[in-house]
Parts: C-alpha cells; structure tokens; sequence
C-alpha cells in the first residue's frame, strides 16, 4: 500500500510541522555554506531498499543527512546570486498543490487551477501596463520563459515555422543582445536552431548598459549582409551589475526596424513594485514579451517563473495543437495552459504565488524590494566611504559590485564562505575581476551589511599596499 495509515498521517504531520518550525528558528545560526560530509552523502547513492524505512526513518536521514549538507539559501548573509528565501506561506502552499495534485494542463483536470493562474498572471500583466489582449504562462523559470518567448517571436516572423522549420528560411535569423545579457539568451538560440553565430552581443556604455546607437549600427550591417534581423533582449536588471538598459529607446528602434522586443526582466522585472523604479520600467509595456521570476522578487519557492505577452494569440499561434483525446468543451472563465507553452503535464505552479499575495497582501512585497534597494544603496555608501574598498558599477538595482584593493577576489570570496561571514559571488566587468552582493533577501538587515563591509575593510587592511 502506497497510503499512510491514520497513525503515520499524525506522525508525519507533526514531525512536518516540527521541521518548519526548527528551521525556521534556526536560520540565523545556522552556516550559510556546509561542510559537506561526502561519506554521508555517498551512502545516499546505495540501492534502494525492498522494504521502506517508513515516516520516523525517513523524517530522521532527512534532518540528519540532506539538512546538513544543504546550501542555507535563507540565512540573511546568503548574497551571492538572485536567490531570496522562500516566503512563509510558500512551503504550506506546495504541500497542499501536493496534495491536491492538479494537472494544469486542460481545464477539466484543474478548474480551480486554471482560474488561479489566470489570476496570477492577470495581475502580473498589469503590472507592466499590459492590456486586455495580454496573456501569459507560469514556467520553470526566467530561462525556459524566455526561450519560449522566442519561440512565439519566431512563430511571428516565419507564420510556417511550425511546418517547415528554419530549414527553408531564405535569410538567418538574428538576435541582438546586451553584452551584459544572461545566457538564457545564447541558450535559446541554439536550441531553437537560430545559431549562436546569430546571436548579436551590443556592446554597453560605461553604466553597463546596451548602447542603442551600436544596436542600430549592428541591425544595418545585418541587413546589408543578406540576414534578417527580428529580435532584441533588453535588460533591465542585468545579472552581473543589475544595470537597467534603455527600454524606452530599444523600443523605438524595434518599431522602426520591425523586430520582437523581448524584456528578460528574470532580476529585475518585479522591481516595477518599487514607486520609485516605476518611472523606469514604464517602457516595458512596448514590449512583445517579458519574462518574470516569482521565484525571486515574490519569494516563491523554486521554481515559478513567468512569461508575459502583450498578445496571447502568439501563444496558441506557436503552441495549440489539435487533438481528440485531449479535447474538453471552452470555457470562458478557464484556460487550457497546454495551448500556451510546450508542456503537458504541468503542475500546481500559480498556487504558492497567489497564497502569497492573498496572505500577505501586495504592500508587503512592495516594501520588501524597497527594503532591499535601501539596503544595496546603504551599502554602496559604506564600500564608497572605505578608501581600499571599490565600487565597480552605479548601484541601479541591488546588485553592489566592488573590489578590495590588492586582495584577490577569488580569495576573498572563498575566505568569507569558510569562515561563515557571507556568501557572495564573483563579478566580472570591463575585463577585471571582482565581487558582488545581490540583495535578494528580505531577512537581510543593516546589521548584516555592516559586518560583511566590516570584514571586507578588515581584509584590506591586511593585504600588502602597492
């Protein structure tokens, strides 16, 4: 039998309850890199056994095996990449998705479901200043949302994609991207068959952000040389330096030259919760498609990202596909999510995001992220008052970039994570090598700065001048 009897549903519910309630107590002290034990986890690779060790002895390998040499994701210092904590509500809600176990494929198999993520992505839509012709989809993530997105954009450009491919295409197909862009970007092209040859990285200006006069110079040369060009990526929120490019005059030039706009807006989309970051995010409503991360700015647990498009025919024009076993009468009120991206089976995404803004309410995301920009703007200030200390890039976003004088990097990031003061990541920018805070974490206090810049200055005062 594959059931808990009434017992063992007791058991492990309070043995569940009991492991949130202990780690939550326990993150502030709890290291934010492990000291793998590799015996422990090499036993984990030994044959499973014929007889189960039941809901005690699994309960106990997971808070003596998997807990300790687990990355503390959620300790206030964790600041190496986009990756905040989960919010409170989000590990109830997974155990009830779990439970209830939707398919979010066709409406029949998750009505409630479908009417949840229309919700989700309704509100997400607006945010962006999206219409009532928008649409969109919950995904794995910011990588798999944009990939999608050029799928709908080559959908666009070539009507026949879907019957004849890129193999009877007269002209390549080009992408432009800033030289600062994720990989995603370079991910989608070759997966999509467009080629990394035609992915076009524009150089930034001296903020890190794409230069809108070498984009155009860029797209002419392309033309000139028998390619078609048909999409650009802006950024606002680049992954290294979380510079912001110029969405407004990117726009221009894809109405001008007849291109897709994508915005990977996978860091930095959701800061539109800001007042004050509104202003520059406005551009984005010109854009064709964006993509999102609920799992960073809205604190979803992994994974839950999002794919907006200001037209959600492009969806079904790149995605529907007919066939009588799947076939269930339409419905007003829901949507058949198999008809917007490439999945089937789909599971319960939208329930952890929506259980967040209903418990919590909108207001306390929009003072999470300002908490966060205030606390990457406070520590700006203290690396910039620290005369060993450098900052690398205008703090745009949260992302603080910097270098200790005559201190390696790489060194330095290694001593912080053993001897347990921070978790941070490598930056690299106009060719030199340095570190990066990304204040993703609305546990993260001036408390937690102050020590790490601390640290920083007391390493800087130990390394050799010139």
């Amino acid at each position: 039998m594959l059931n808990l009897d009434e017992a063992e549903r007791e058991r492990a519910g309070q043995l569940l309850t009991a492991f949130f309630d202990d780690y939550e107590r326990s993150i502030p002290h709890r290291a934010v890199v492990p000291e793998v034990d590799r015996e422990a986890l090499s036993a984990l690779l030994t044959p499973f056994p014929d007889e189960g060790i039941g809901v005690e002895g699994l309960f106990h390998e997971i808070n003596e095996t998997i807990l300790p040499n687990s990355t503390t994701v959620a300790h206030p210092r964790f600041l190496a990449y986009v990756l905040g904590p989960p919010n409170g509500i989000g590990p109830y809600a997974e155990a009830i998705a779990a439970t209830i176990n939707q398919n979010c494929n066709f409406w029949q198999l998750s009505p409630a479901a479908s009417v949840v993520e229309r919700a989700v992505v309704t509100w997400l839509s607006g945010l962006f200043g999206y219409g009532e012709q928008a649409g969109g989809i919950l995904t794995e993530g910011g990588s798999i949302a944009t990939l999608n997105a050029l799928t709908v954009a080559l959908h666009a450009r070539r009507p026949r994609f879907r019957d004849r491919g890129l193999h009877k295409a007269d002209k390549p197909l080009v992408v432009y991207t800033s030289a600062e862009a994720h990989r995603c970007v370079d991910k989608a092209a070759a997966i999509l068959g467009i080629g990394l040859d035609n992915v076009r990285r524009i150089a930034t200006d001296d903020q890190w952000r794409m230069r809108v006069d070498v984009l155009e110079k860029e797209i002419r040369a392309d033309r000139e040389a028998g390619r078609e060009p048909f999409c650009v990526v802006a950024t606002p929120g680049t992954v290294t330096s979380g510079s912001i490019d110029p969405v407004a005059d990117i726009a221009d030039v894809c109405e001008r030259q007849d291109l897709w706009l994508h915005i990977d807006g996978a860091y930095g989309g959701l800061f539109v919760l800001s007042e004050r970051k509104r202003e520059e995010f406005r551009a984005c409503s010109r854009a064709d498609s964006i993509a999102v991360d609920p799992h960073k700015l809205l604190f979803a647990p992994l994974s839950a990202g999002c794919l907006l498009v200001r037209d959600r025919a492009g969806l079904t024009d790149a995605y529907a596909f007919s066939s009588s076993y799947l076939t269930v009468a339409e419905d007003p009120l829901m949507i058949d999510y198999m008809d917007y991206g490439p999945q089937l089976s789909r599971g319960f995404t939208a329930l952890k995001i929506w259980s967040a803004l209903r418990t919590f309410g909108v207001a306390a995301f929009r003072d999470a992220v300002d908490h966060m920009l205030d606390l990457a703007q406070y520590m700006a200030d203290l690396i910039g008052a620290e005369g060993q200390l450098e900052l690398m890039a205008p703090v745009s976003l949260t992302a603080v970039c910097f270098r200790i004088k005559h201190v390696e990097p790489a060194a330095a990031l290694a001593t912080l994570a053993e001897e347990g003061t921070a978790l941070l990541g490598p930056a690299r920018l106009g060719g030199r090598d340095g570190m990066r805070a990304c204040i993703t974490n609305y546990r993260t206090t001036r408390d937690d700065i102050e020590q790490i810049v601390a640290r920083l200055t007391d390493m800087a005062g130990q390394a050799p001048g010139d």
